[in-house]
């Protein structure tokens, strides 16, 4: 495909899908769409690329960075925020790595991120949350966390189905909802804003089957389902359900439930099964502190996501090291979990370890476990000996402080010398 103003690679190969394998075709040298984003996106963007560059290098392969645009950098380009052409790149290259957007005030998308993660289908937000030797953390124990979350992308309150207060739309529904349907004690009282919140069997069971899958893959010990179906009973409470479904009725040689955990083998799984097993959100959110190594991967709703997610990666230090990924069919887009920051852009300051461990998590989907290993091994190396930027170097005696540019140049050498 030729576009407009994306200069695609004369080097490099495009990667390709067989979608009756479910299986990527990655050649040795596959072009591979980078969006540095908005705010700091414009230093951590470079220096991630600066180090995916050299771990692929020095596994055998190599990249080819193909620039696309959205936010800032579009509404120069294109005069819009998000350009069709970003979007088409990104769909036919099947994988990218893009650095955080800033959706401007009147912008039409409640979210750039999001509706990137929409268009493309992107219906797994995938968020492992694992410590790093040398990170202040605020808890005793931050190594008892390893946990990889599978948050749902596309469906619940993210959705943006719901209505403001005082206005006639929200009236129509309110008479919908009280005279029609009945519930004539619940949104009576004075103005009120209403939302609906969508969760689909479809969407659920293919978020919860990729999450047992990846369980399975990387020998996992168990799926926790996240939800308040004590509550909403035919939204999260289905969700609850439709996970037991797919547990039971796609891979039921692998899984079992915790009845059958504590009934069959006395609590003790086997090392062939991955116990799938359910919490309610607020008592997960406890849970993560107070019986951390208990849980492994958790698949929840979005909004659930949201929160746990983030909660988990304020164990291992927050979200400037806190890596993601949005899983779809043959198709990933990598991006780290923290915002652009805009007071810091273009100062050569900001931490890029999340956006590099989220170019880790790139490489690990496309199949390149060595170079993937290389770069968490450099990194882990590099912050364990304090030579860190400056929001972690003022945390840590003895600390050295790096620009960014810095960090992601000692973390190549590191990955050169270990290879």
């Amino acid at each position: 495909m030729s576009y407009d103003k994306i200069s695609v690679p004369d080097a490099g190969e495009q990667i390709s899908y067989d979608e009756a394998a479910d299986e990527l075709d990655v050649p040795d040298h596959p072009i591979i769409p980078v969006l540095h984003g908005d705010g700091i996106g414009k230093d951590v963007g470079p220096a991630a690329q600066t180090v995916l560059t050299a771990a692929a290098e020095a596994t055998g392969h190599d990249i080819a960075w193909m620039d696309v645009y959205a936010g800032e950098d579009s509404r120069e380009m294109y005069d819009e925020n998000l350009p069709e052409e970003t979007v088409e790149a990104i769909r036919e290259h099947r994988v990218a790595i893009k650095g955080p957007l800033t959706t401007p005030v009147g912008s039409g998308f409640r979210s750039l991120n999001v509706a990137l993660r929409k268009k493309l289908d992107l219906y797994a937000n995938v968020r492992p949350t694992y410590y790093l030797d040398g990170v202040p953390s605020p808890v005793k124990n931050p190594e008892e966390m390893d946990m990889v979350n599978f948050r749902e992308n596309t469906e619940d309150v993210y959705a943006g189905i719901e209505w403001e207060a005082g206005t006639d739309d929200v009236e129509q529904v309110r008479e919908f909802v009280e005279d029609d349907m009945g519930f004539d004690e619940t949104i009576h009282q004075g103005d009120v804003g209403i939302g609906v919140k969508p969760i689909t069997e479809y969407g659920t069971k293919r978020l919860v089957r990729r999450a047992i899958e990846y369980a399975i893959e990387n020998d996992r010990d168990s799926v926790t389902l996240v939800h308040k179906g004590n509550i909403m009973k035919f939204t999260e409470g289905a969700f609850r359900d439709w996970g037991y479904e797919v547990a039971e009725e796609d891979f039921p040689e692998q899984t079992i439930d915790e009845d059958t955990l504590w009934e069959e083998y006395d609590g003790e799984a086997p090392e062939d099964k991955v116990v799938v097993k359910d919490r309610i959100a607020d008592n997960m959110l406890q849970q993560l502190l107070t019986r951390t190594t208990n849980y492994d991967v958790l698949a929840m709703p979005n909004l659930n996501g949201d929160y746990l997610s983030d909660s988990a990666g304020a164990q291992i230090g927050g979200l400037g090291i806190a890596p993601g990924a949005n899983f779809g069919d043959g198709r990933v887009l990598a991006e780290p979990v923290h915002g652009s920051a805009p007071k810091h852009a273009g100062k050569d300051k900001a931490n890029p370890t999340a956006m590099i461990l989220s170019g880790k998590l790139m490489l690990e989907y496309i199949g390149w476990d060595d170079a993937a290993d290389l770069v968490h091994e450099a990194v882990e190396n590099q912050i364990s000996e304090h030579r860190v930027t400056y929001d972690l170097e003022r945390q840590v005696e003895g600390g050295v402080k790096l620009s960014t540019s810095e960090f992601a140049d000692e973390v190549v050498e590191r990955i050169e010398d270990l290879a």
